[in-house]
C-alpha cells in the first residue's frame, strides 16, 4: 500500500511543477503511463509472482531470482528514467545561455535523474526497515535498479540530443 502513498506524493510533485514549467503533453503522458505501469506491475500477479518480478526476456537467468535479466522491474526502472530525463529538462531549459556545453548538460541531466534514482532506492529501504515482505529486492536488486535508471536517462538524453532540444 506504501506504493499508493509514494505515487500520490510523485503525482501531486509532477503537477505542482507542472504548473510552472508546462510540461508538453506528450511528457505528461509519459508520466501518466509510468504511474498506471507501476501500480499494475506492484499489484497483478503471473503466478506466484507480482508483474515487477515477471522474467519477459530471459538474457540472463541464474539461481539467484534477484540476479535475473530482464525483468519488468528493470525495463521500468528503464523507462522512468528516460522519462525522468524529461521531466528534469523542461525544468532546467530556461536556465541555459549560450555558451553551455552540449555535453555538460548532458551530463547533468544523467547525474540529476541518477541522485532522484538514488532517493527512490532510499525511500524503497524504508519499508524494509519497519516492515515484513515488502516485495522489496536486496543489494542485487537494487543495484541492477540503479544500472537501468543510469541506461534510461542516457536513452532520455540521446533522444533529446538528436531532436536538437539544446544545441
Amino acid at each position: 500500500m506504501w506504493y499508493v502513498g509514494i505515487l500520490v506524493l510523485l503525482v501531486l510533485g509532477v503537477i505542482l511543477v507542472h504548473k510552472k514549467y508546462n510540461y508538453p503533453s506528450l511528457v505528461l503522458f509519459g508520466a501518466s503511463l509510468w504511474g498506471f505501469l507501476h501500480l499494475l506491475a506492484g499489484w497483478y500477479k503471473i503466478g506466484e509472482s507480482v508483474l515487477y518480478g515477471y522474467v519477459f526476456w530471459p538474457v540472463l537467468v541464474t539461481d539467484n531470482p534477484e540476479l535475473v535479466l530482464f525483468k519488468f522491474d528493470q525495463f521500468m526502472h528503464l523507462y522512468t528514467y528516460f522519462v525522468m530525463i524529461f521531466l528534469i529538462y523542461y525544468v532546467i531549459k530556461n536556465y541555459f545561455v549560450e555558451n553551455h556545453s552540449r555535453t555538460m548538460i548532458s551530463v547533468f541531466l544523467i547525474i540529476s535523474a541518477m541522485g532522484i534514482g538514488a532517493i527512490n532506492e532510499i525511500a524503497e529501504y524504508i519499508p524494509v526497515l519497519i516492515a515484513d515482505n515488502t516485495g522489496v529486492g536486496g543489494y542485487h536488486n537494487t543495484l541492477l535498479d540503479l544500472i537501468f535508471n543510469a541506461v534510461g536517462a542516457i536513452f532520455g538524453v540521446i533522444v533529446l540530443r538528436l531532436k536538437g532540444a539544446f544545441k
